[in-house]
């Protein structure tokens, strides 16, 4: 029987082994986007680093659906198991795994029809357009094997899994560094080729997931409609929210690259390193949100209210002093960095000034996603969506368009930072308030 785990014990050692694992697991799938771009950058065309960043895009969106609903597969069986509920766990998480299995059909069924619309939005012409569209129609059909591998990866993380919950992304990662070069160079299907193998992957890393959820941890129960259709509503509390906080940021990320397509291919092609490097340098912080979601969402079951204000106290100090640290080291490194992927003198240029400049701010950055869980495990993702939306939109469109004209392509990436700046400190205030806000209630209602 899954134990609440989280109600005793060390908060900061819970919170190290959480986000730990999730961060190894987060980062071997973005290693391997890494080392994609790395493979494709030997074949000495922009235009295709270039196809990538645009794709990259647009399949972070799509992305972004299945983390909403793992966000609410995680804050929902978390506080099942928190308050010894089991079979309403497992209850709950059958509903949530069918919930994101048809919304994620959907989704690739309206993106597979846009395509060519969404990159004529981003920017992306010509050759360019083509390459990342052929990488699209690959990849765009499997998404529903990431959805799910998210969705029940969540949920081992809710039932203190950890550890396998980082394996199923693990062998995903290591499943793609595998046939990465055998498609890419050894068969010479290129950008296809890179396709093809996070396909692979996507499919091995759900295979897993599956096998721990149903074999290991016993969690699935039988599917019956009545319990669904009464389950859609709790989900959609969070998942609704959630998903429109976690769109909010790769529409934000459209109008950066938007933005910086004005600028040329050169630069793009830059862009779509730094957008690989950021969640391989900063995974940890990513990974803050999903791990530190159940530790919260366990207390909050239990009504340990000190907790849940510890554990947000304890969070956002761990990064803080990770982003310190890891921000240092890519700024030693950044030469290397531009010469290792070929990026050009204008780009290199630009890579320069995120590391020595920009990095840095993603210290707020790791305090919007922790607020940000706090709000959904607190039954309020209403909060984290006006957040991610706010910044997302007013915290970015007019910051960018005035640093663009300020600043050129380095104005884009001030106004980007000085947006998060804004957002976080404010919501990592409303979170701190919000925890009062339900202890009271509660030792109130007790009394």
């Amino acid at each position: 029987m899954p134990q609440a785990k989280f109600v005793e014990g060390s908060i900061l050692k819970h919170i190290l082994v959480m986000s730990s694992t999730s961060a190894i697991g987060i980062s071997a799938i973005f290693v391997v986007d890494l080392v994609d771009i790395f493979f494709l950058s030997l074949l000495g065309e922009h235009e295709v680093t270039a196809a990538v960043g645009y794709a990259g895009t647009i399949a972070f969106f799509t992305t972004s659906i299945g983390i909403g609903l793992s966000i609410a597969m995680g804050a929902l069986v978390s506080r099942a198991i928190g308050a010894r509920e089991t079979e309403r766990a497992k209850r709950l998480l059958m509903s949530t795994a069918v919930t994101t299995l048809i919304i994620s059909i959907l989704v690739l069924a309206v993106v597979l029809m846009l395509i060519p619309d969404l990159l004529n939005l981003l920017g992306a012409h010509g050759r360019t357009a083509e390459l990342a569209s052929s990488y699209l129609y690959i990849l765009v059909p499997s998404l529903p094997f990431i959805c799910l591998t998210m969705s029940l990866g969540a949920a081992l993380r809710a039932v203190g899994d950890a550890k396998l919950a980082m394996n199923t992304t693990l062998l995903g990662g290591v499943v793609n560094a595998i046939f990465d070069p055998i498609f890419i160079f050894a068969l010479s299907m290129g950008i296809e080729g890179a396709a093809i193998a996070s396909v692979i992957a996507r499919f091995a890393a759900l295979s897993l997931a599956i096998w721990a959820i149903a074999v290991k941890h016993r969690l699935i129960g039988r599917f019956q409609w009545t319990y669904f259709v009464e389950d859609l509503r709790p989900i959609f509390n969070v998942a609704g929210p959630a998903m429109l906080t976690n769109i909010a940021t790769p529409i934000g990320n459209g109008f950066i690259t938007r933005a910086i397509a004005d600028f040329g291919d050169t630069y793009v092609a830059s862009w779509a390193v730094i957008g690989r490097i950021i969640p391989v340098c900063f995974g940890m912080i990513f990974a803050l949100s999903g791990a530190v979601g159940p530790i919260i969402g366990q207390n909050f079951g239990a009504m340990q209210f000190d907790r849940v204000r510890l554990c947000l106290t304890r969070a956002l100090q761990f990064s803080m002093v990770y982003v310190v640290f890891v921000s240092l080291l890519l700024m030693l490194l950044s030469s290397h960095v531009s010469h290792w992927f070929g990026l050009s003198a204008e780009g290199t240029h630009m890579f320069t000034f995120f590391s020595h400049y920009i990095a840095i701010t993603f210290v707020f950055s790791g305090a919007l996603f922790i607020a940000n869980a706090s709000f959904n495990n607190l039954g309020k993702a209403k909060y984290s969506t006006f957040f991610n939306v706010g910044r997302a939109t007013v915290g970015t469109i007019p910051f960018i368009y005035v640093g663009a004209k300020i600043g050129g392509v380095y104005g884009v990436l001030v106004g980007q930072a000085l947006g998060m700046v804004i957002f976080s400190i404010v919501a990592v205030w409303w979170a701190y308030r919000l925890v009062d806000k339900v202890s009271k209630r509660y030792h109130c209602s007790k009394s």
